[in-house]
């Protein structure tokens, strides 16, 4: 079974496929990490320098923080590190899924939905969080400013509700413990 699990920054996403993986030894791929680890790949690398500068670079390494802003404040810059790093992504979440066909898989990723992975999903679920608790929580996760969350919570997505097996308002742990007895 392939669940696939959307919400904004900060909703649960991660929670909840904490949750799947141990209530029914689901395996979770963290679409968020693997694009993190692509920034490692030379070619990635080398690509990103080109498109956005030898600023986004620390001790020769790619600085999360300093792309992260780049990005988060341009929808044409989310594009350009999209394009680099998909195909990337694309084929470690491919390796992973074939190696595990037995499997309950959760994919967690705010931008499933623009994926073939969401259309192949089982069961999506969608976690709608009001924004004063998804604040709070990024504040406190992230050591981040009430502006810098809103910065990344503008470059997400919308979400048709219509789209998911399931909407949960709630994640409360209780609640989400709710939802995977219903899977």
């Amino acid at each position: 079974m392939l669940i696939g699990v959307c919400g904004k920054s900060a909703s649960g996403k991660s929670t909840l496929a904490r949750l799947l993986r141990e209530k029914k030894d689901a395996i979770h791929i963290d679409i968020d990490k693997i694009g993190h680890d692509v920034l490692t790949i030379d070619d990635v690398k080398k690509e990103l320098i080109k498109t956005f500068g030898e600023d986004i670079l620390d001790n020769d390494k790619i600085n999360r923080k300093k792309l992260s802003q780049i990005v988060f404040s341009s929808l044409d810059a989310m594009d350009k590190l999209t394009d680099i790093t998909w195909q990337y992504m694309e084929k470690e979440i491919d390796d992973i899924i074939r190696n595990n066909m037995s499997r309950i898989i959760v994919l967690d990723w705010l931008l499933l939905p623009k994926t073939k992975y969401f259309k192949i999903c089982d069961k999506r679920i969608l976690l709608d969080i009001p924004l004063e608790i998804r604040i709070k929580r990024a504040m406190k996760r992230d050591n981040i400013t009430k502006e810098q969350f809103l910065l990344r919570d503008n470059a997400g997505i919308n979400y048709n509700e219509k789209d998911f097996d399931h909407v949960i308002k709630n994640n409360e742990e209780k609640y989400l413990m709710e939802m995977i007895n219903l899977l």
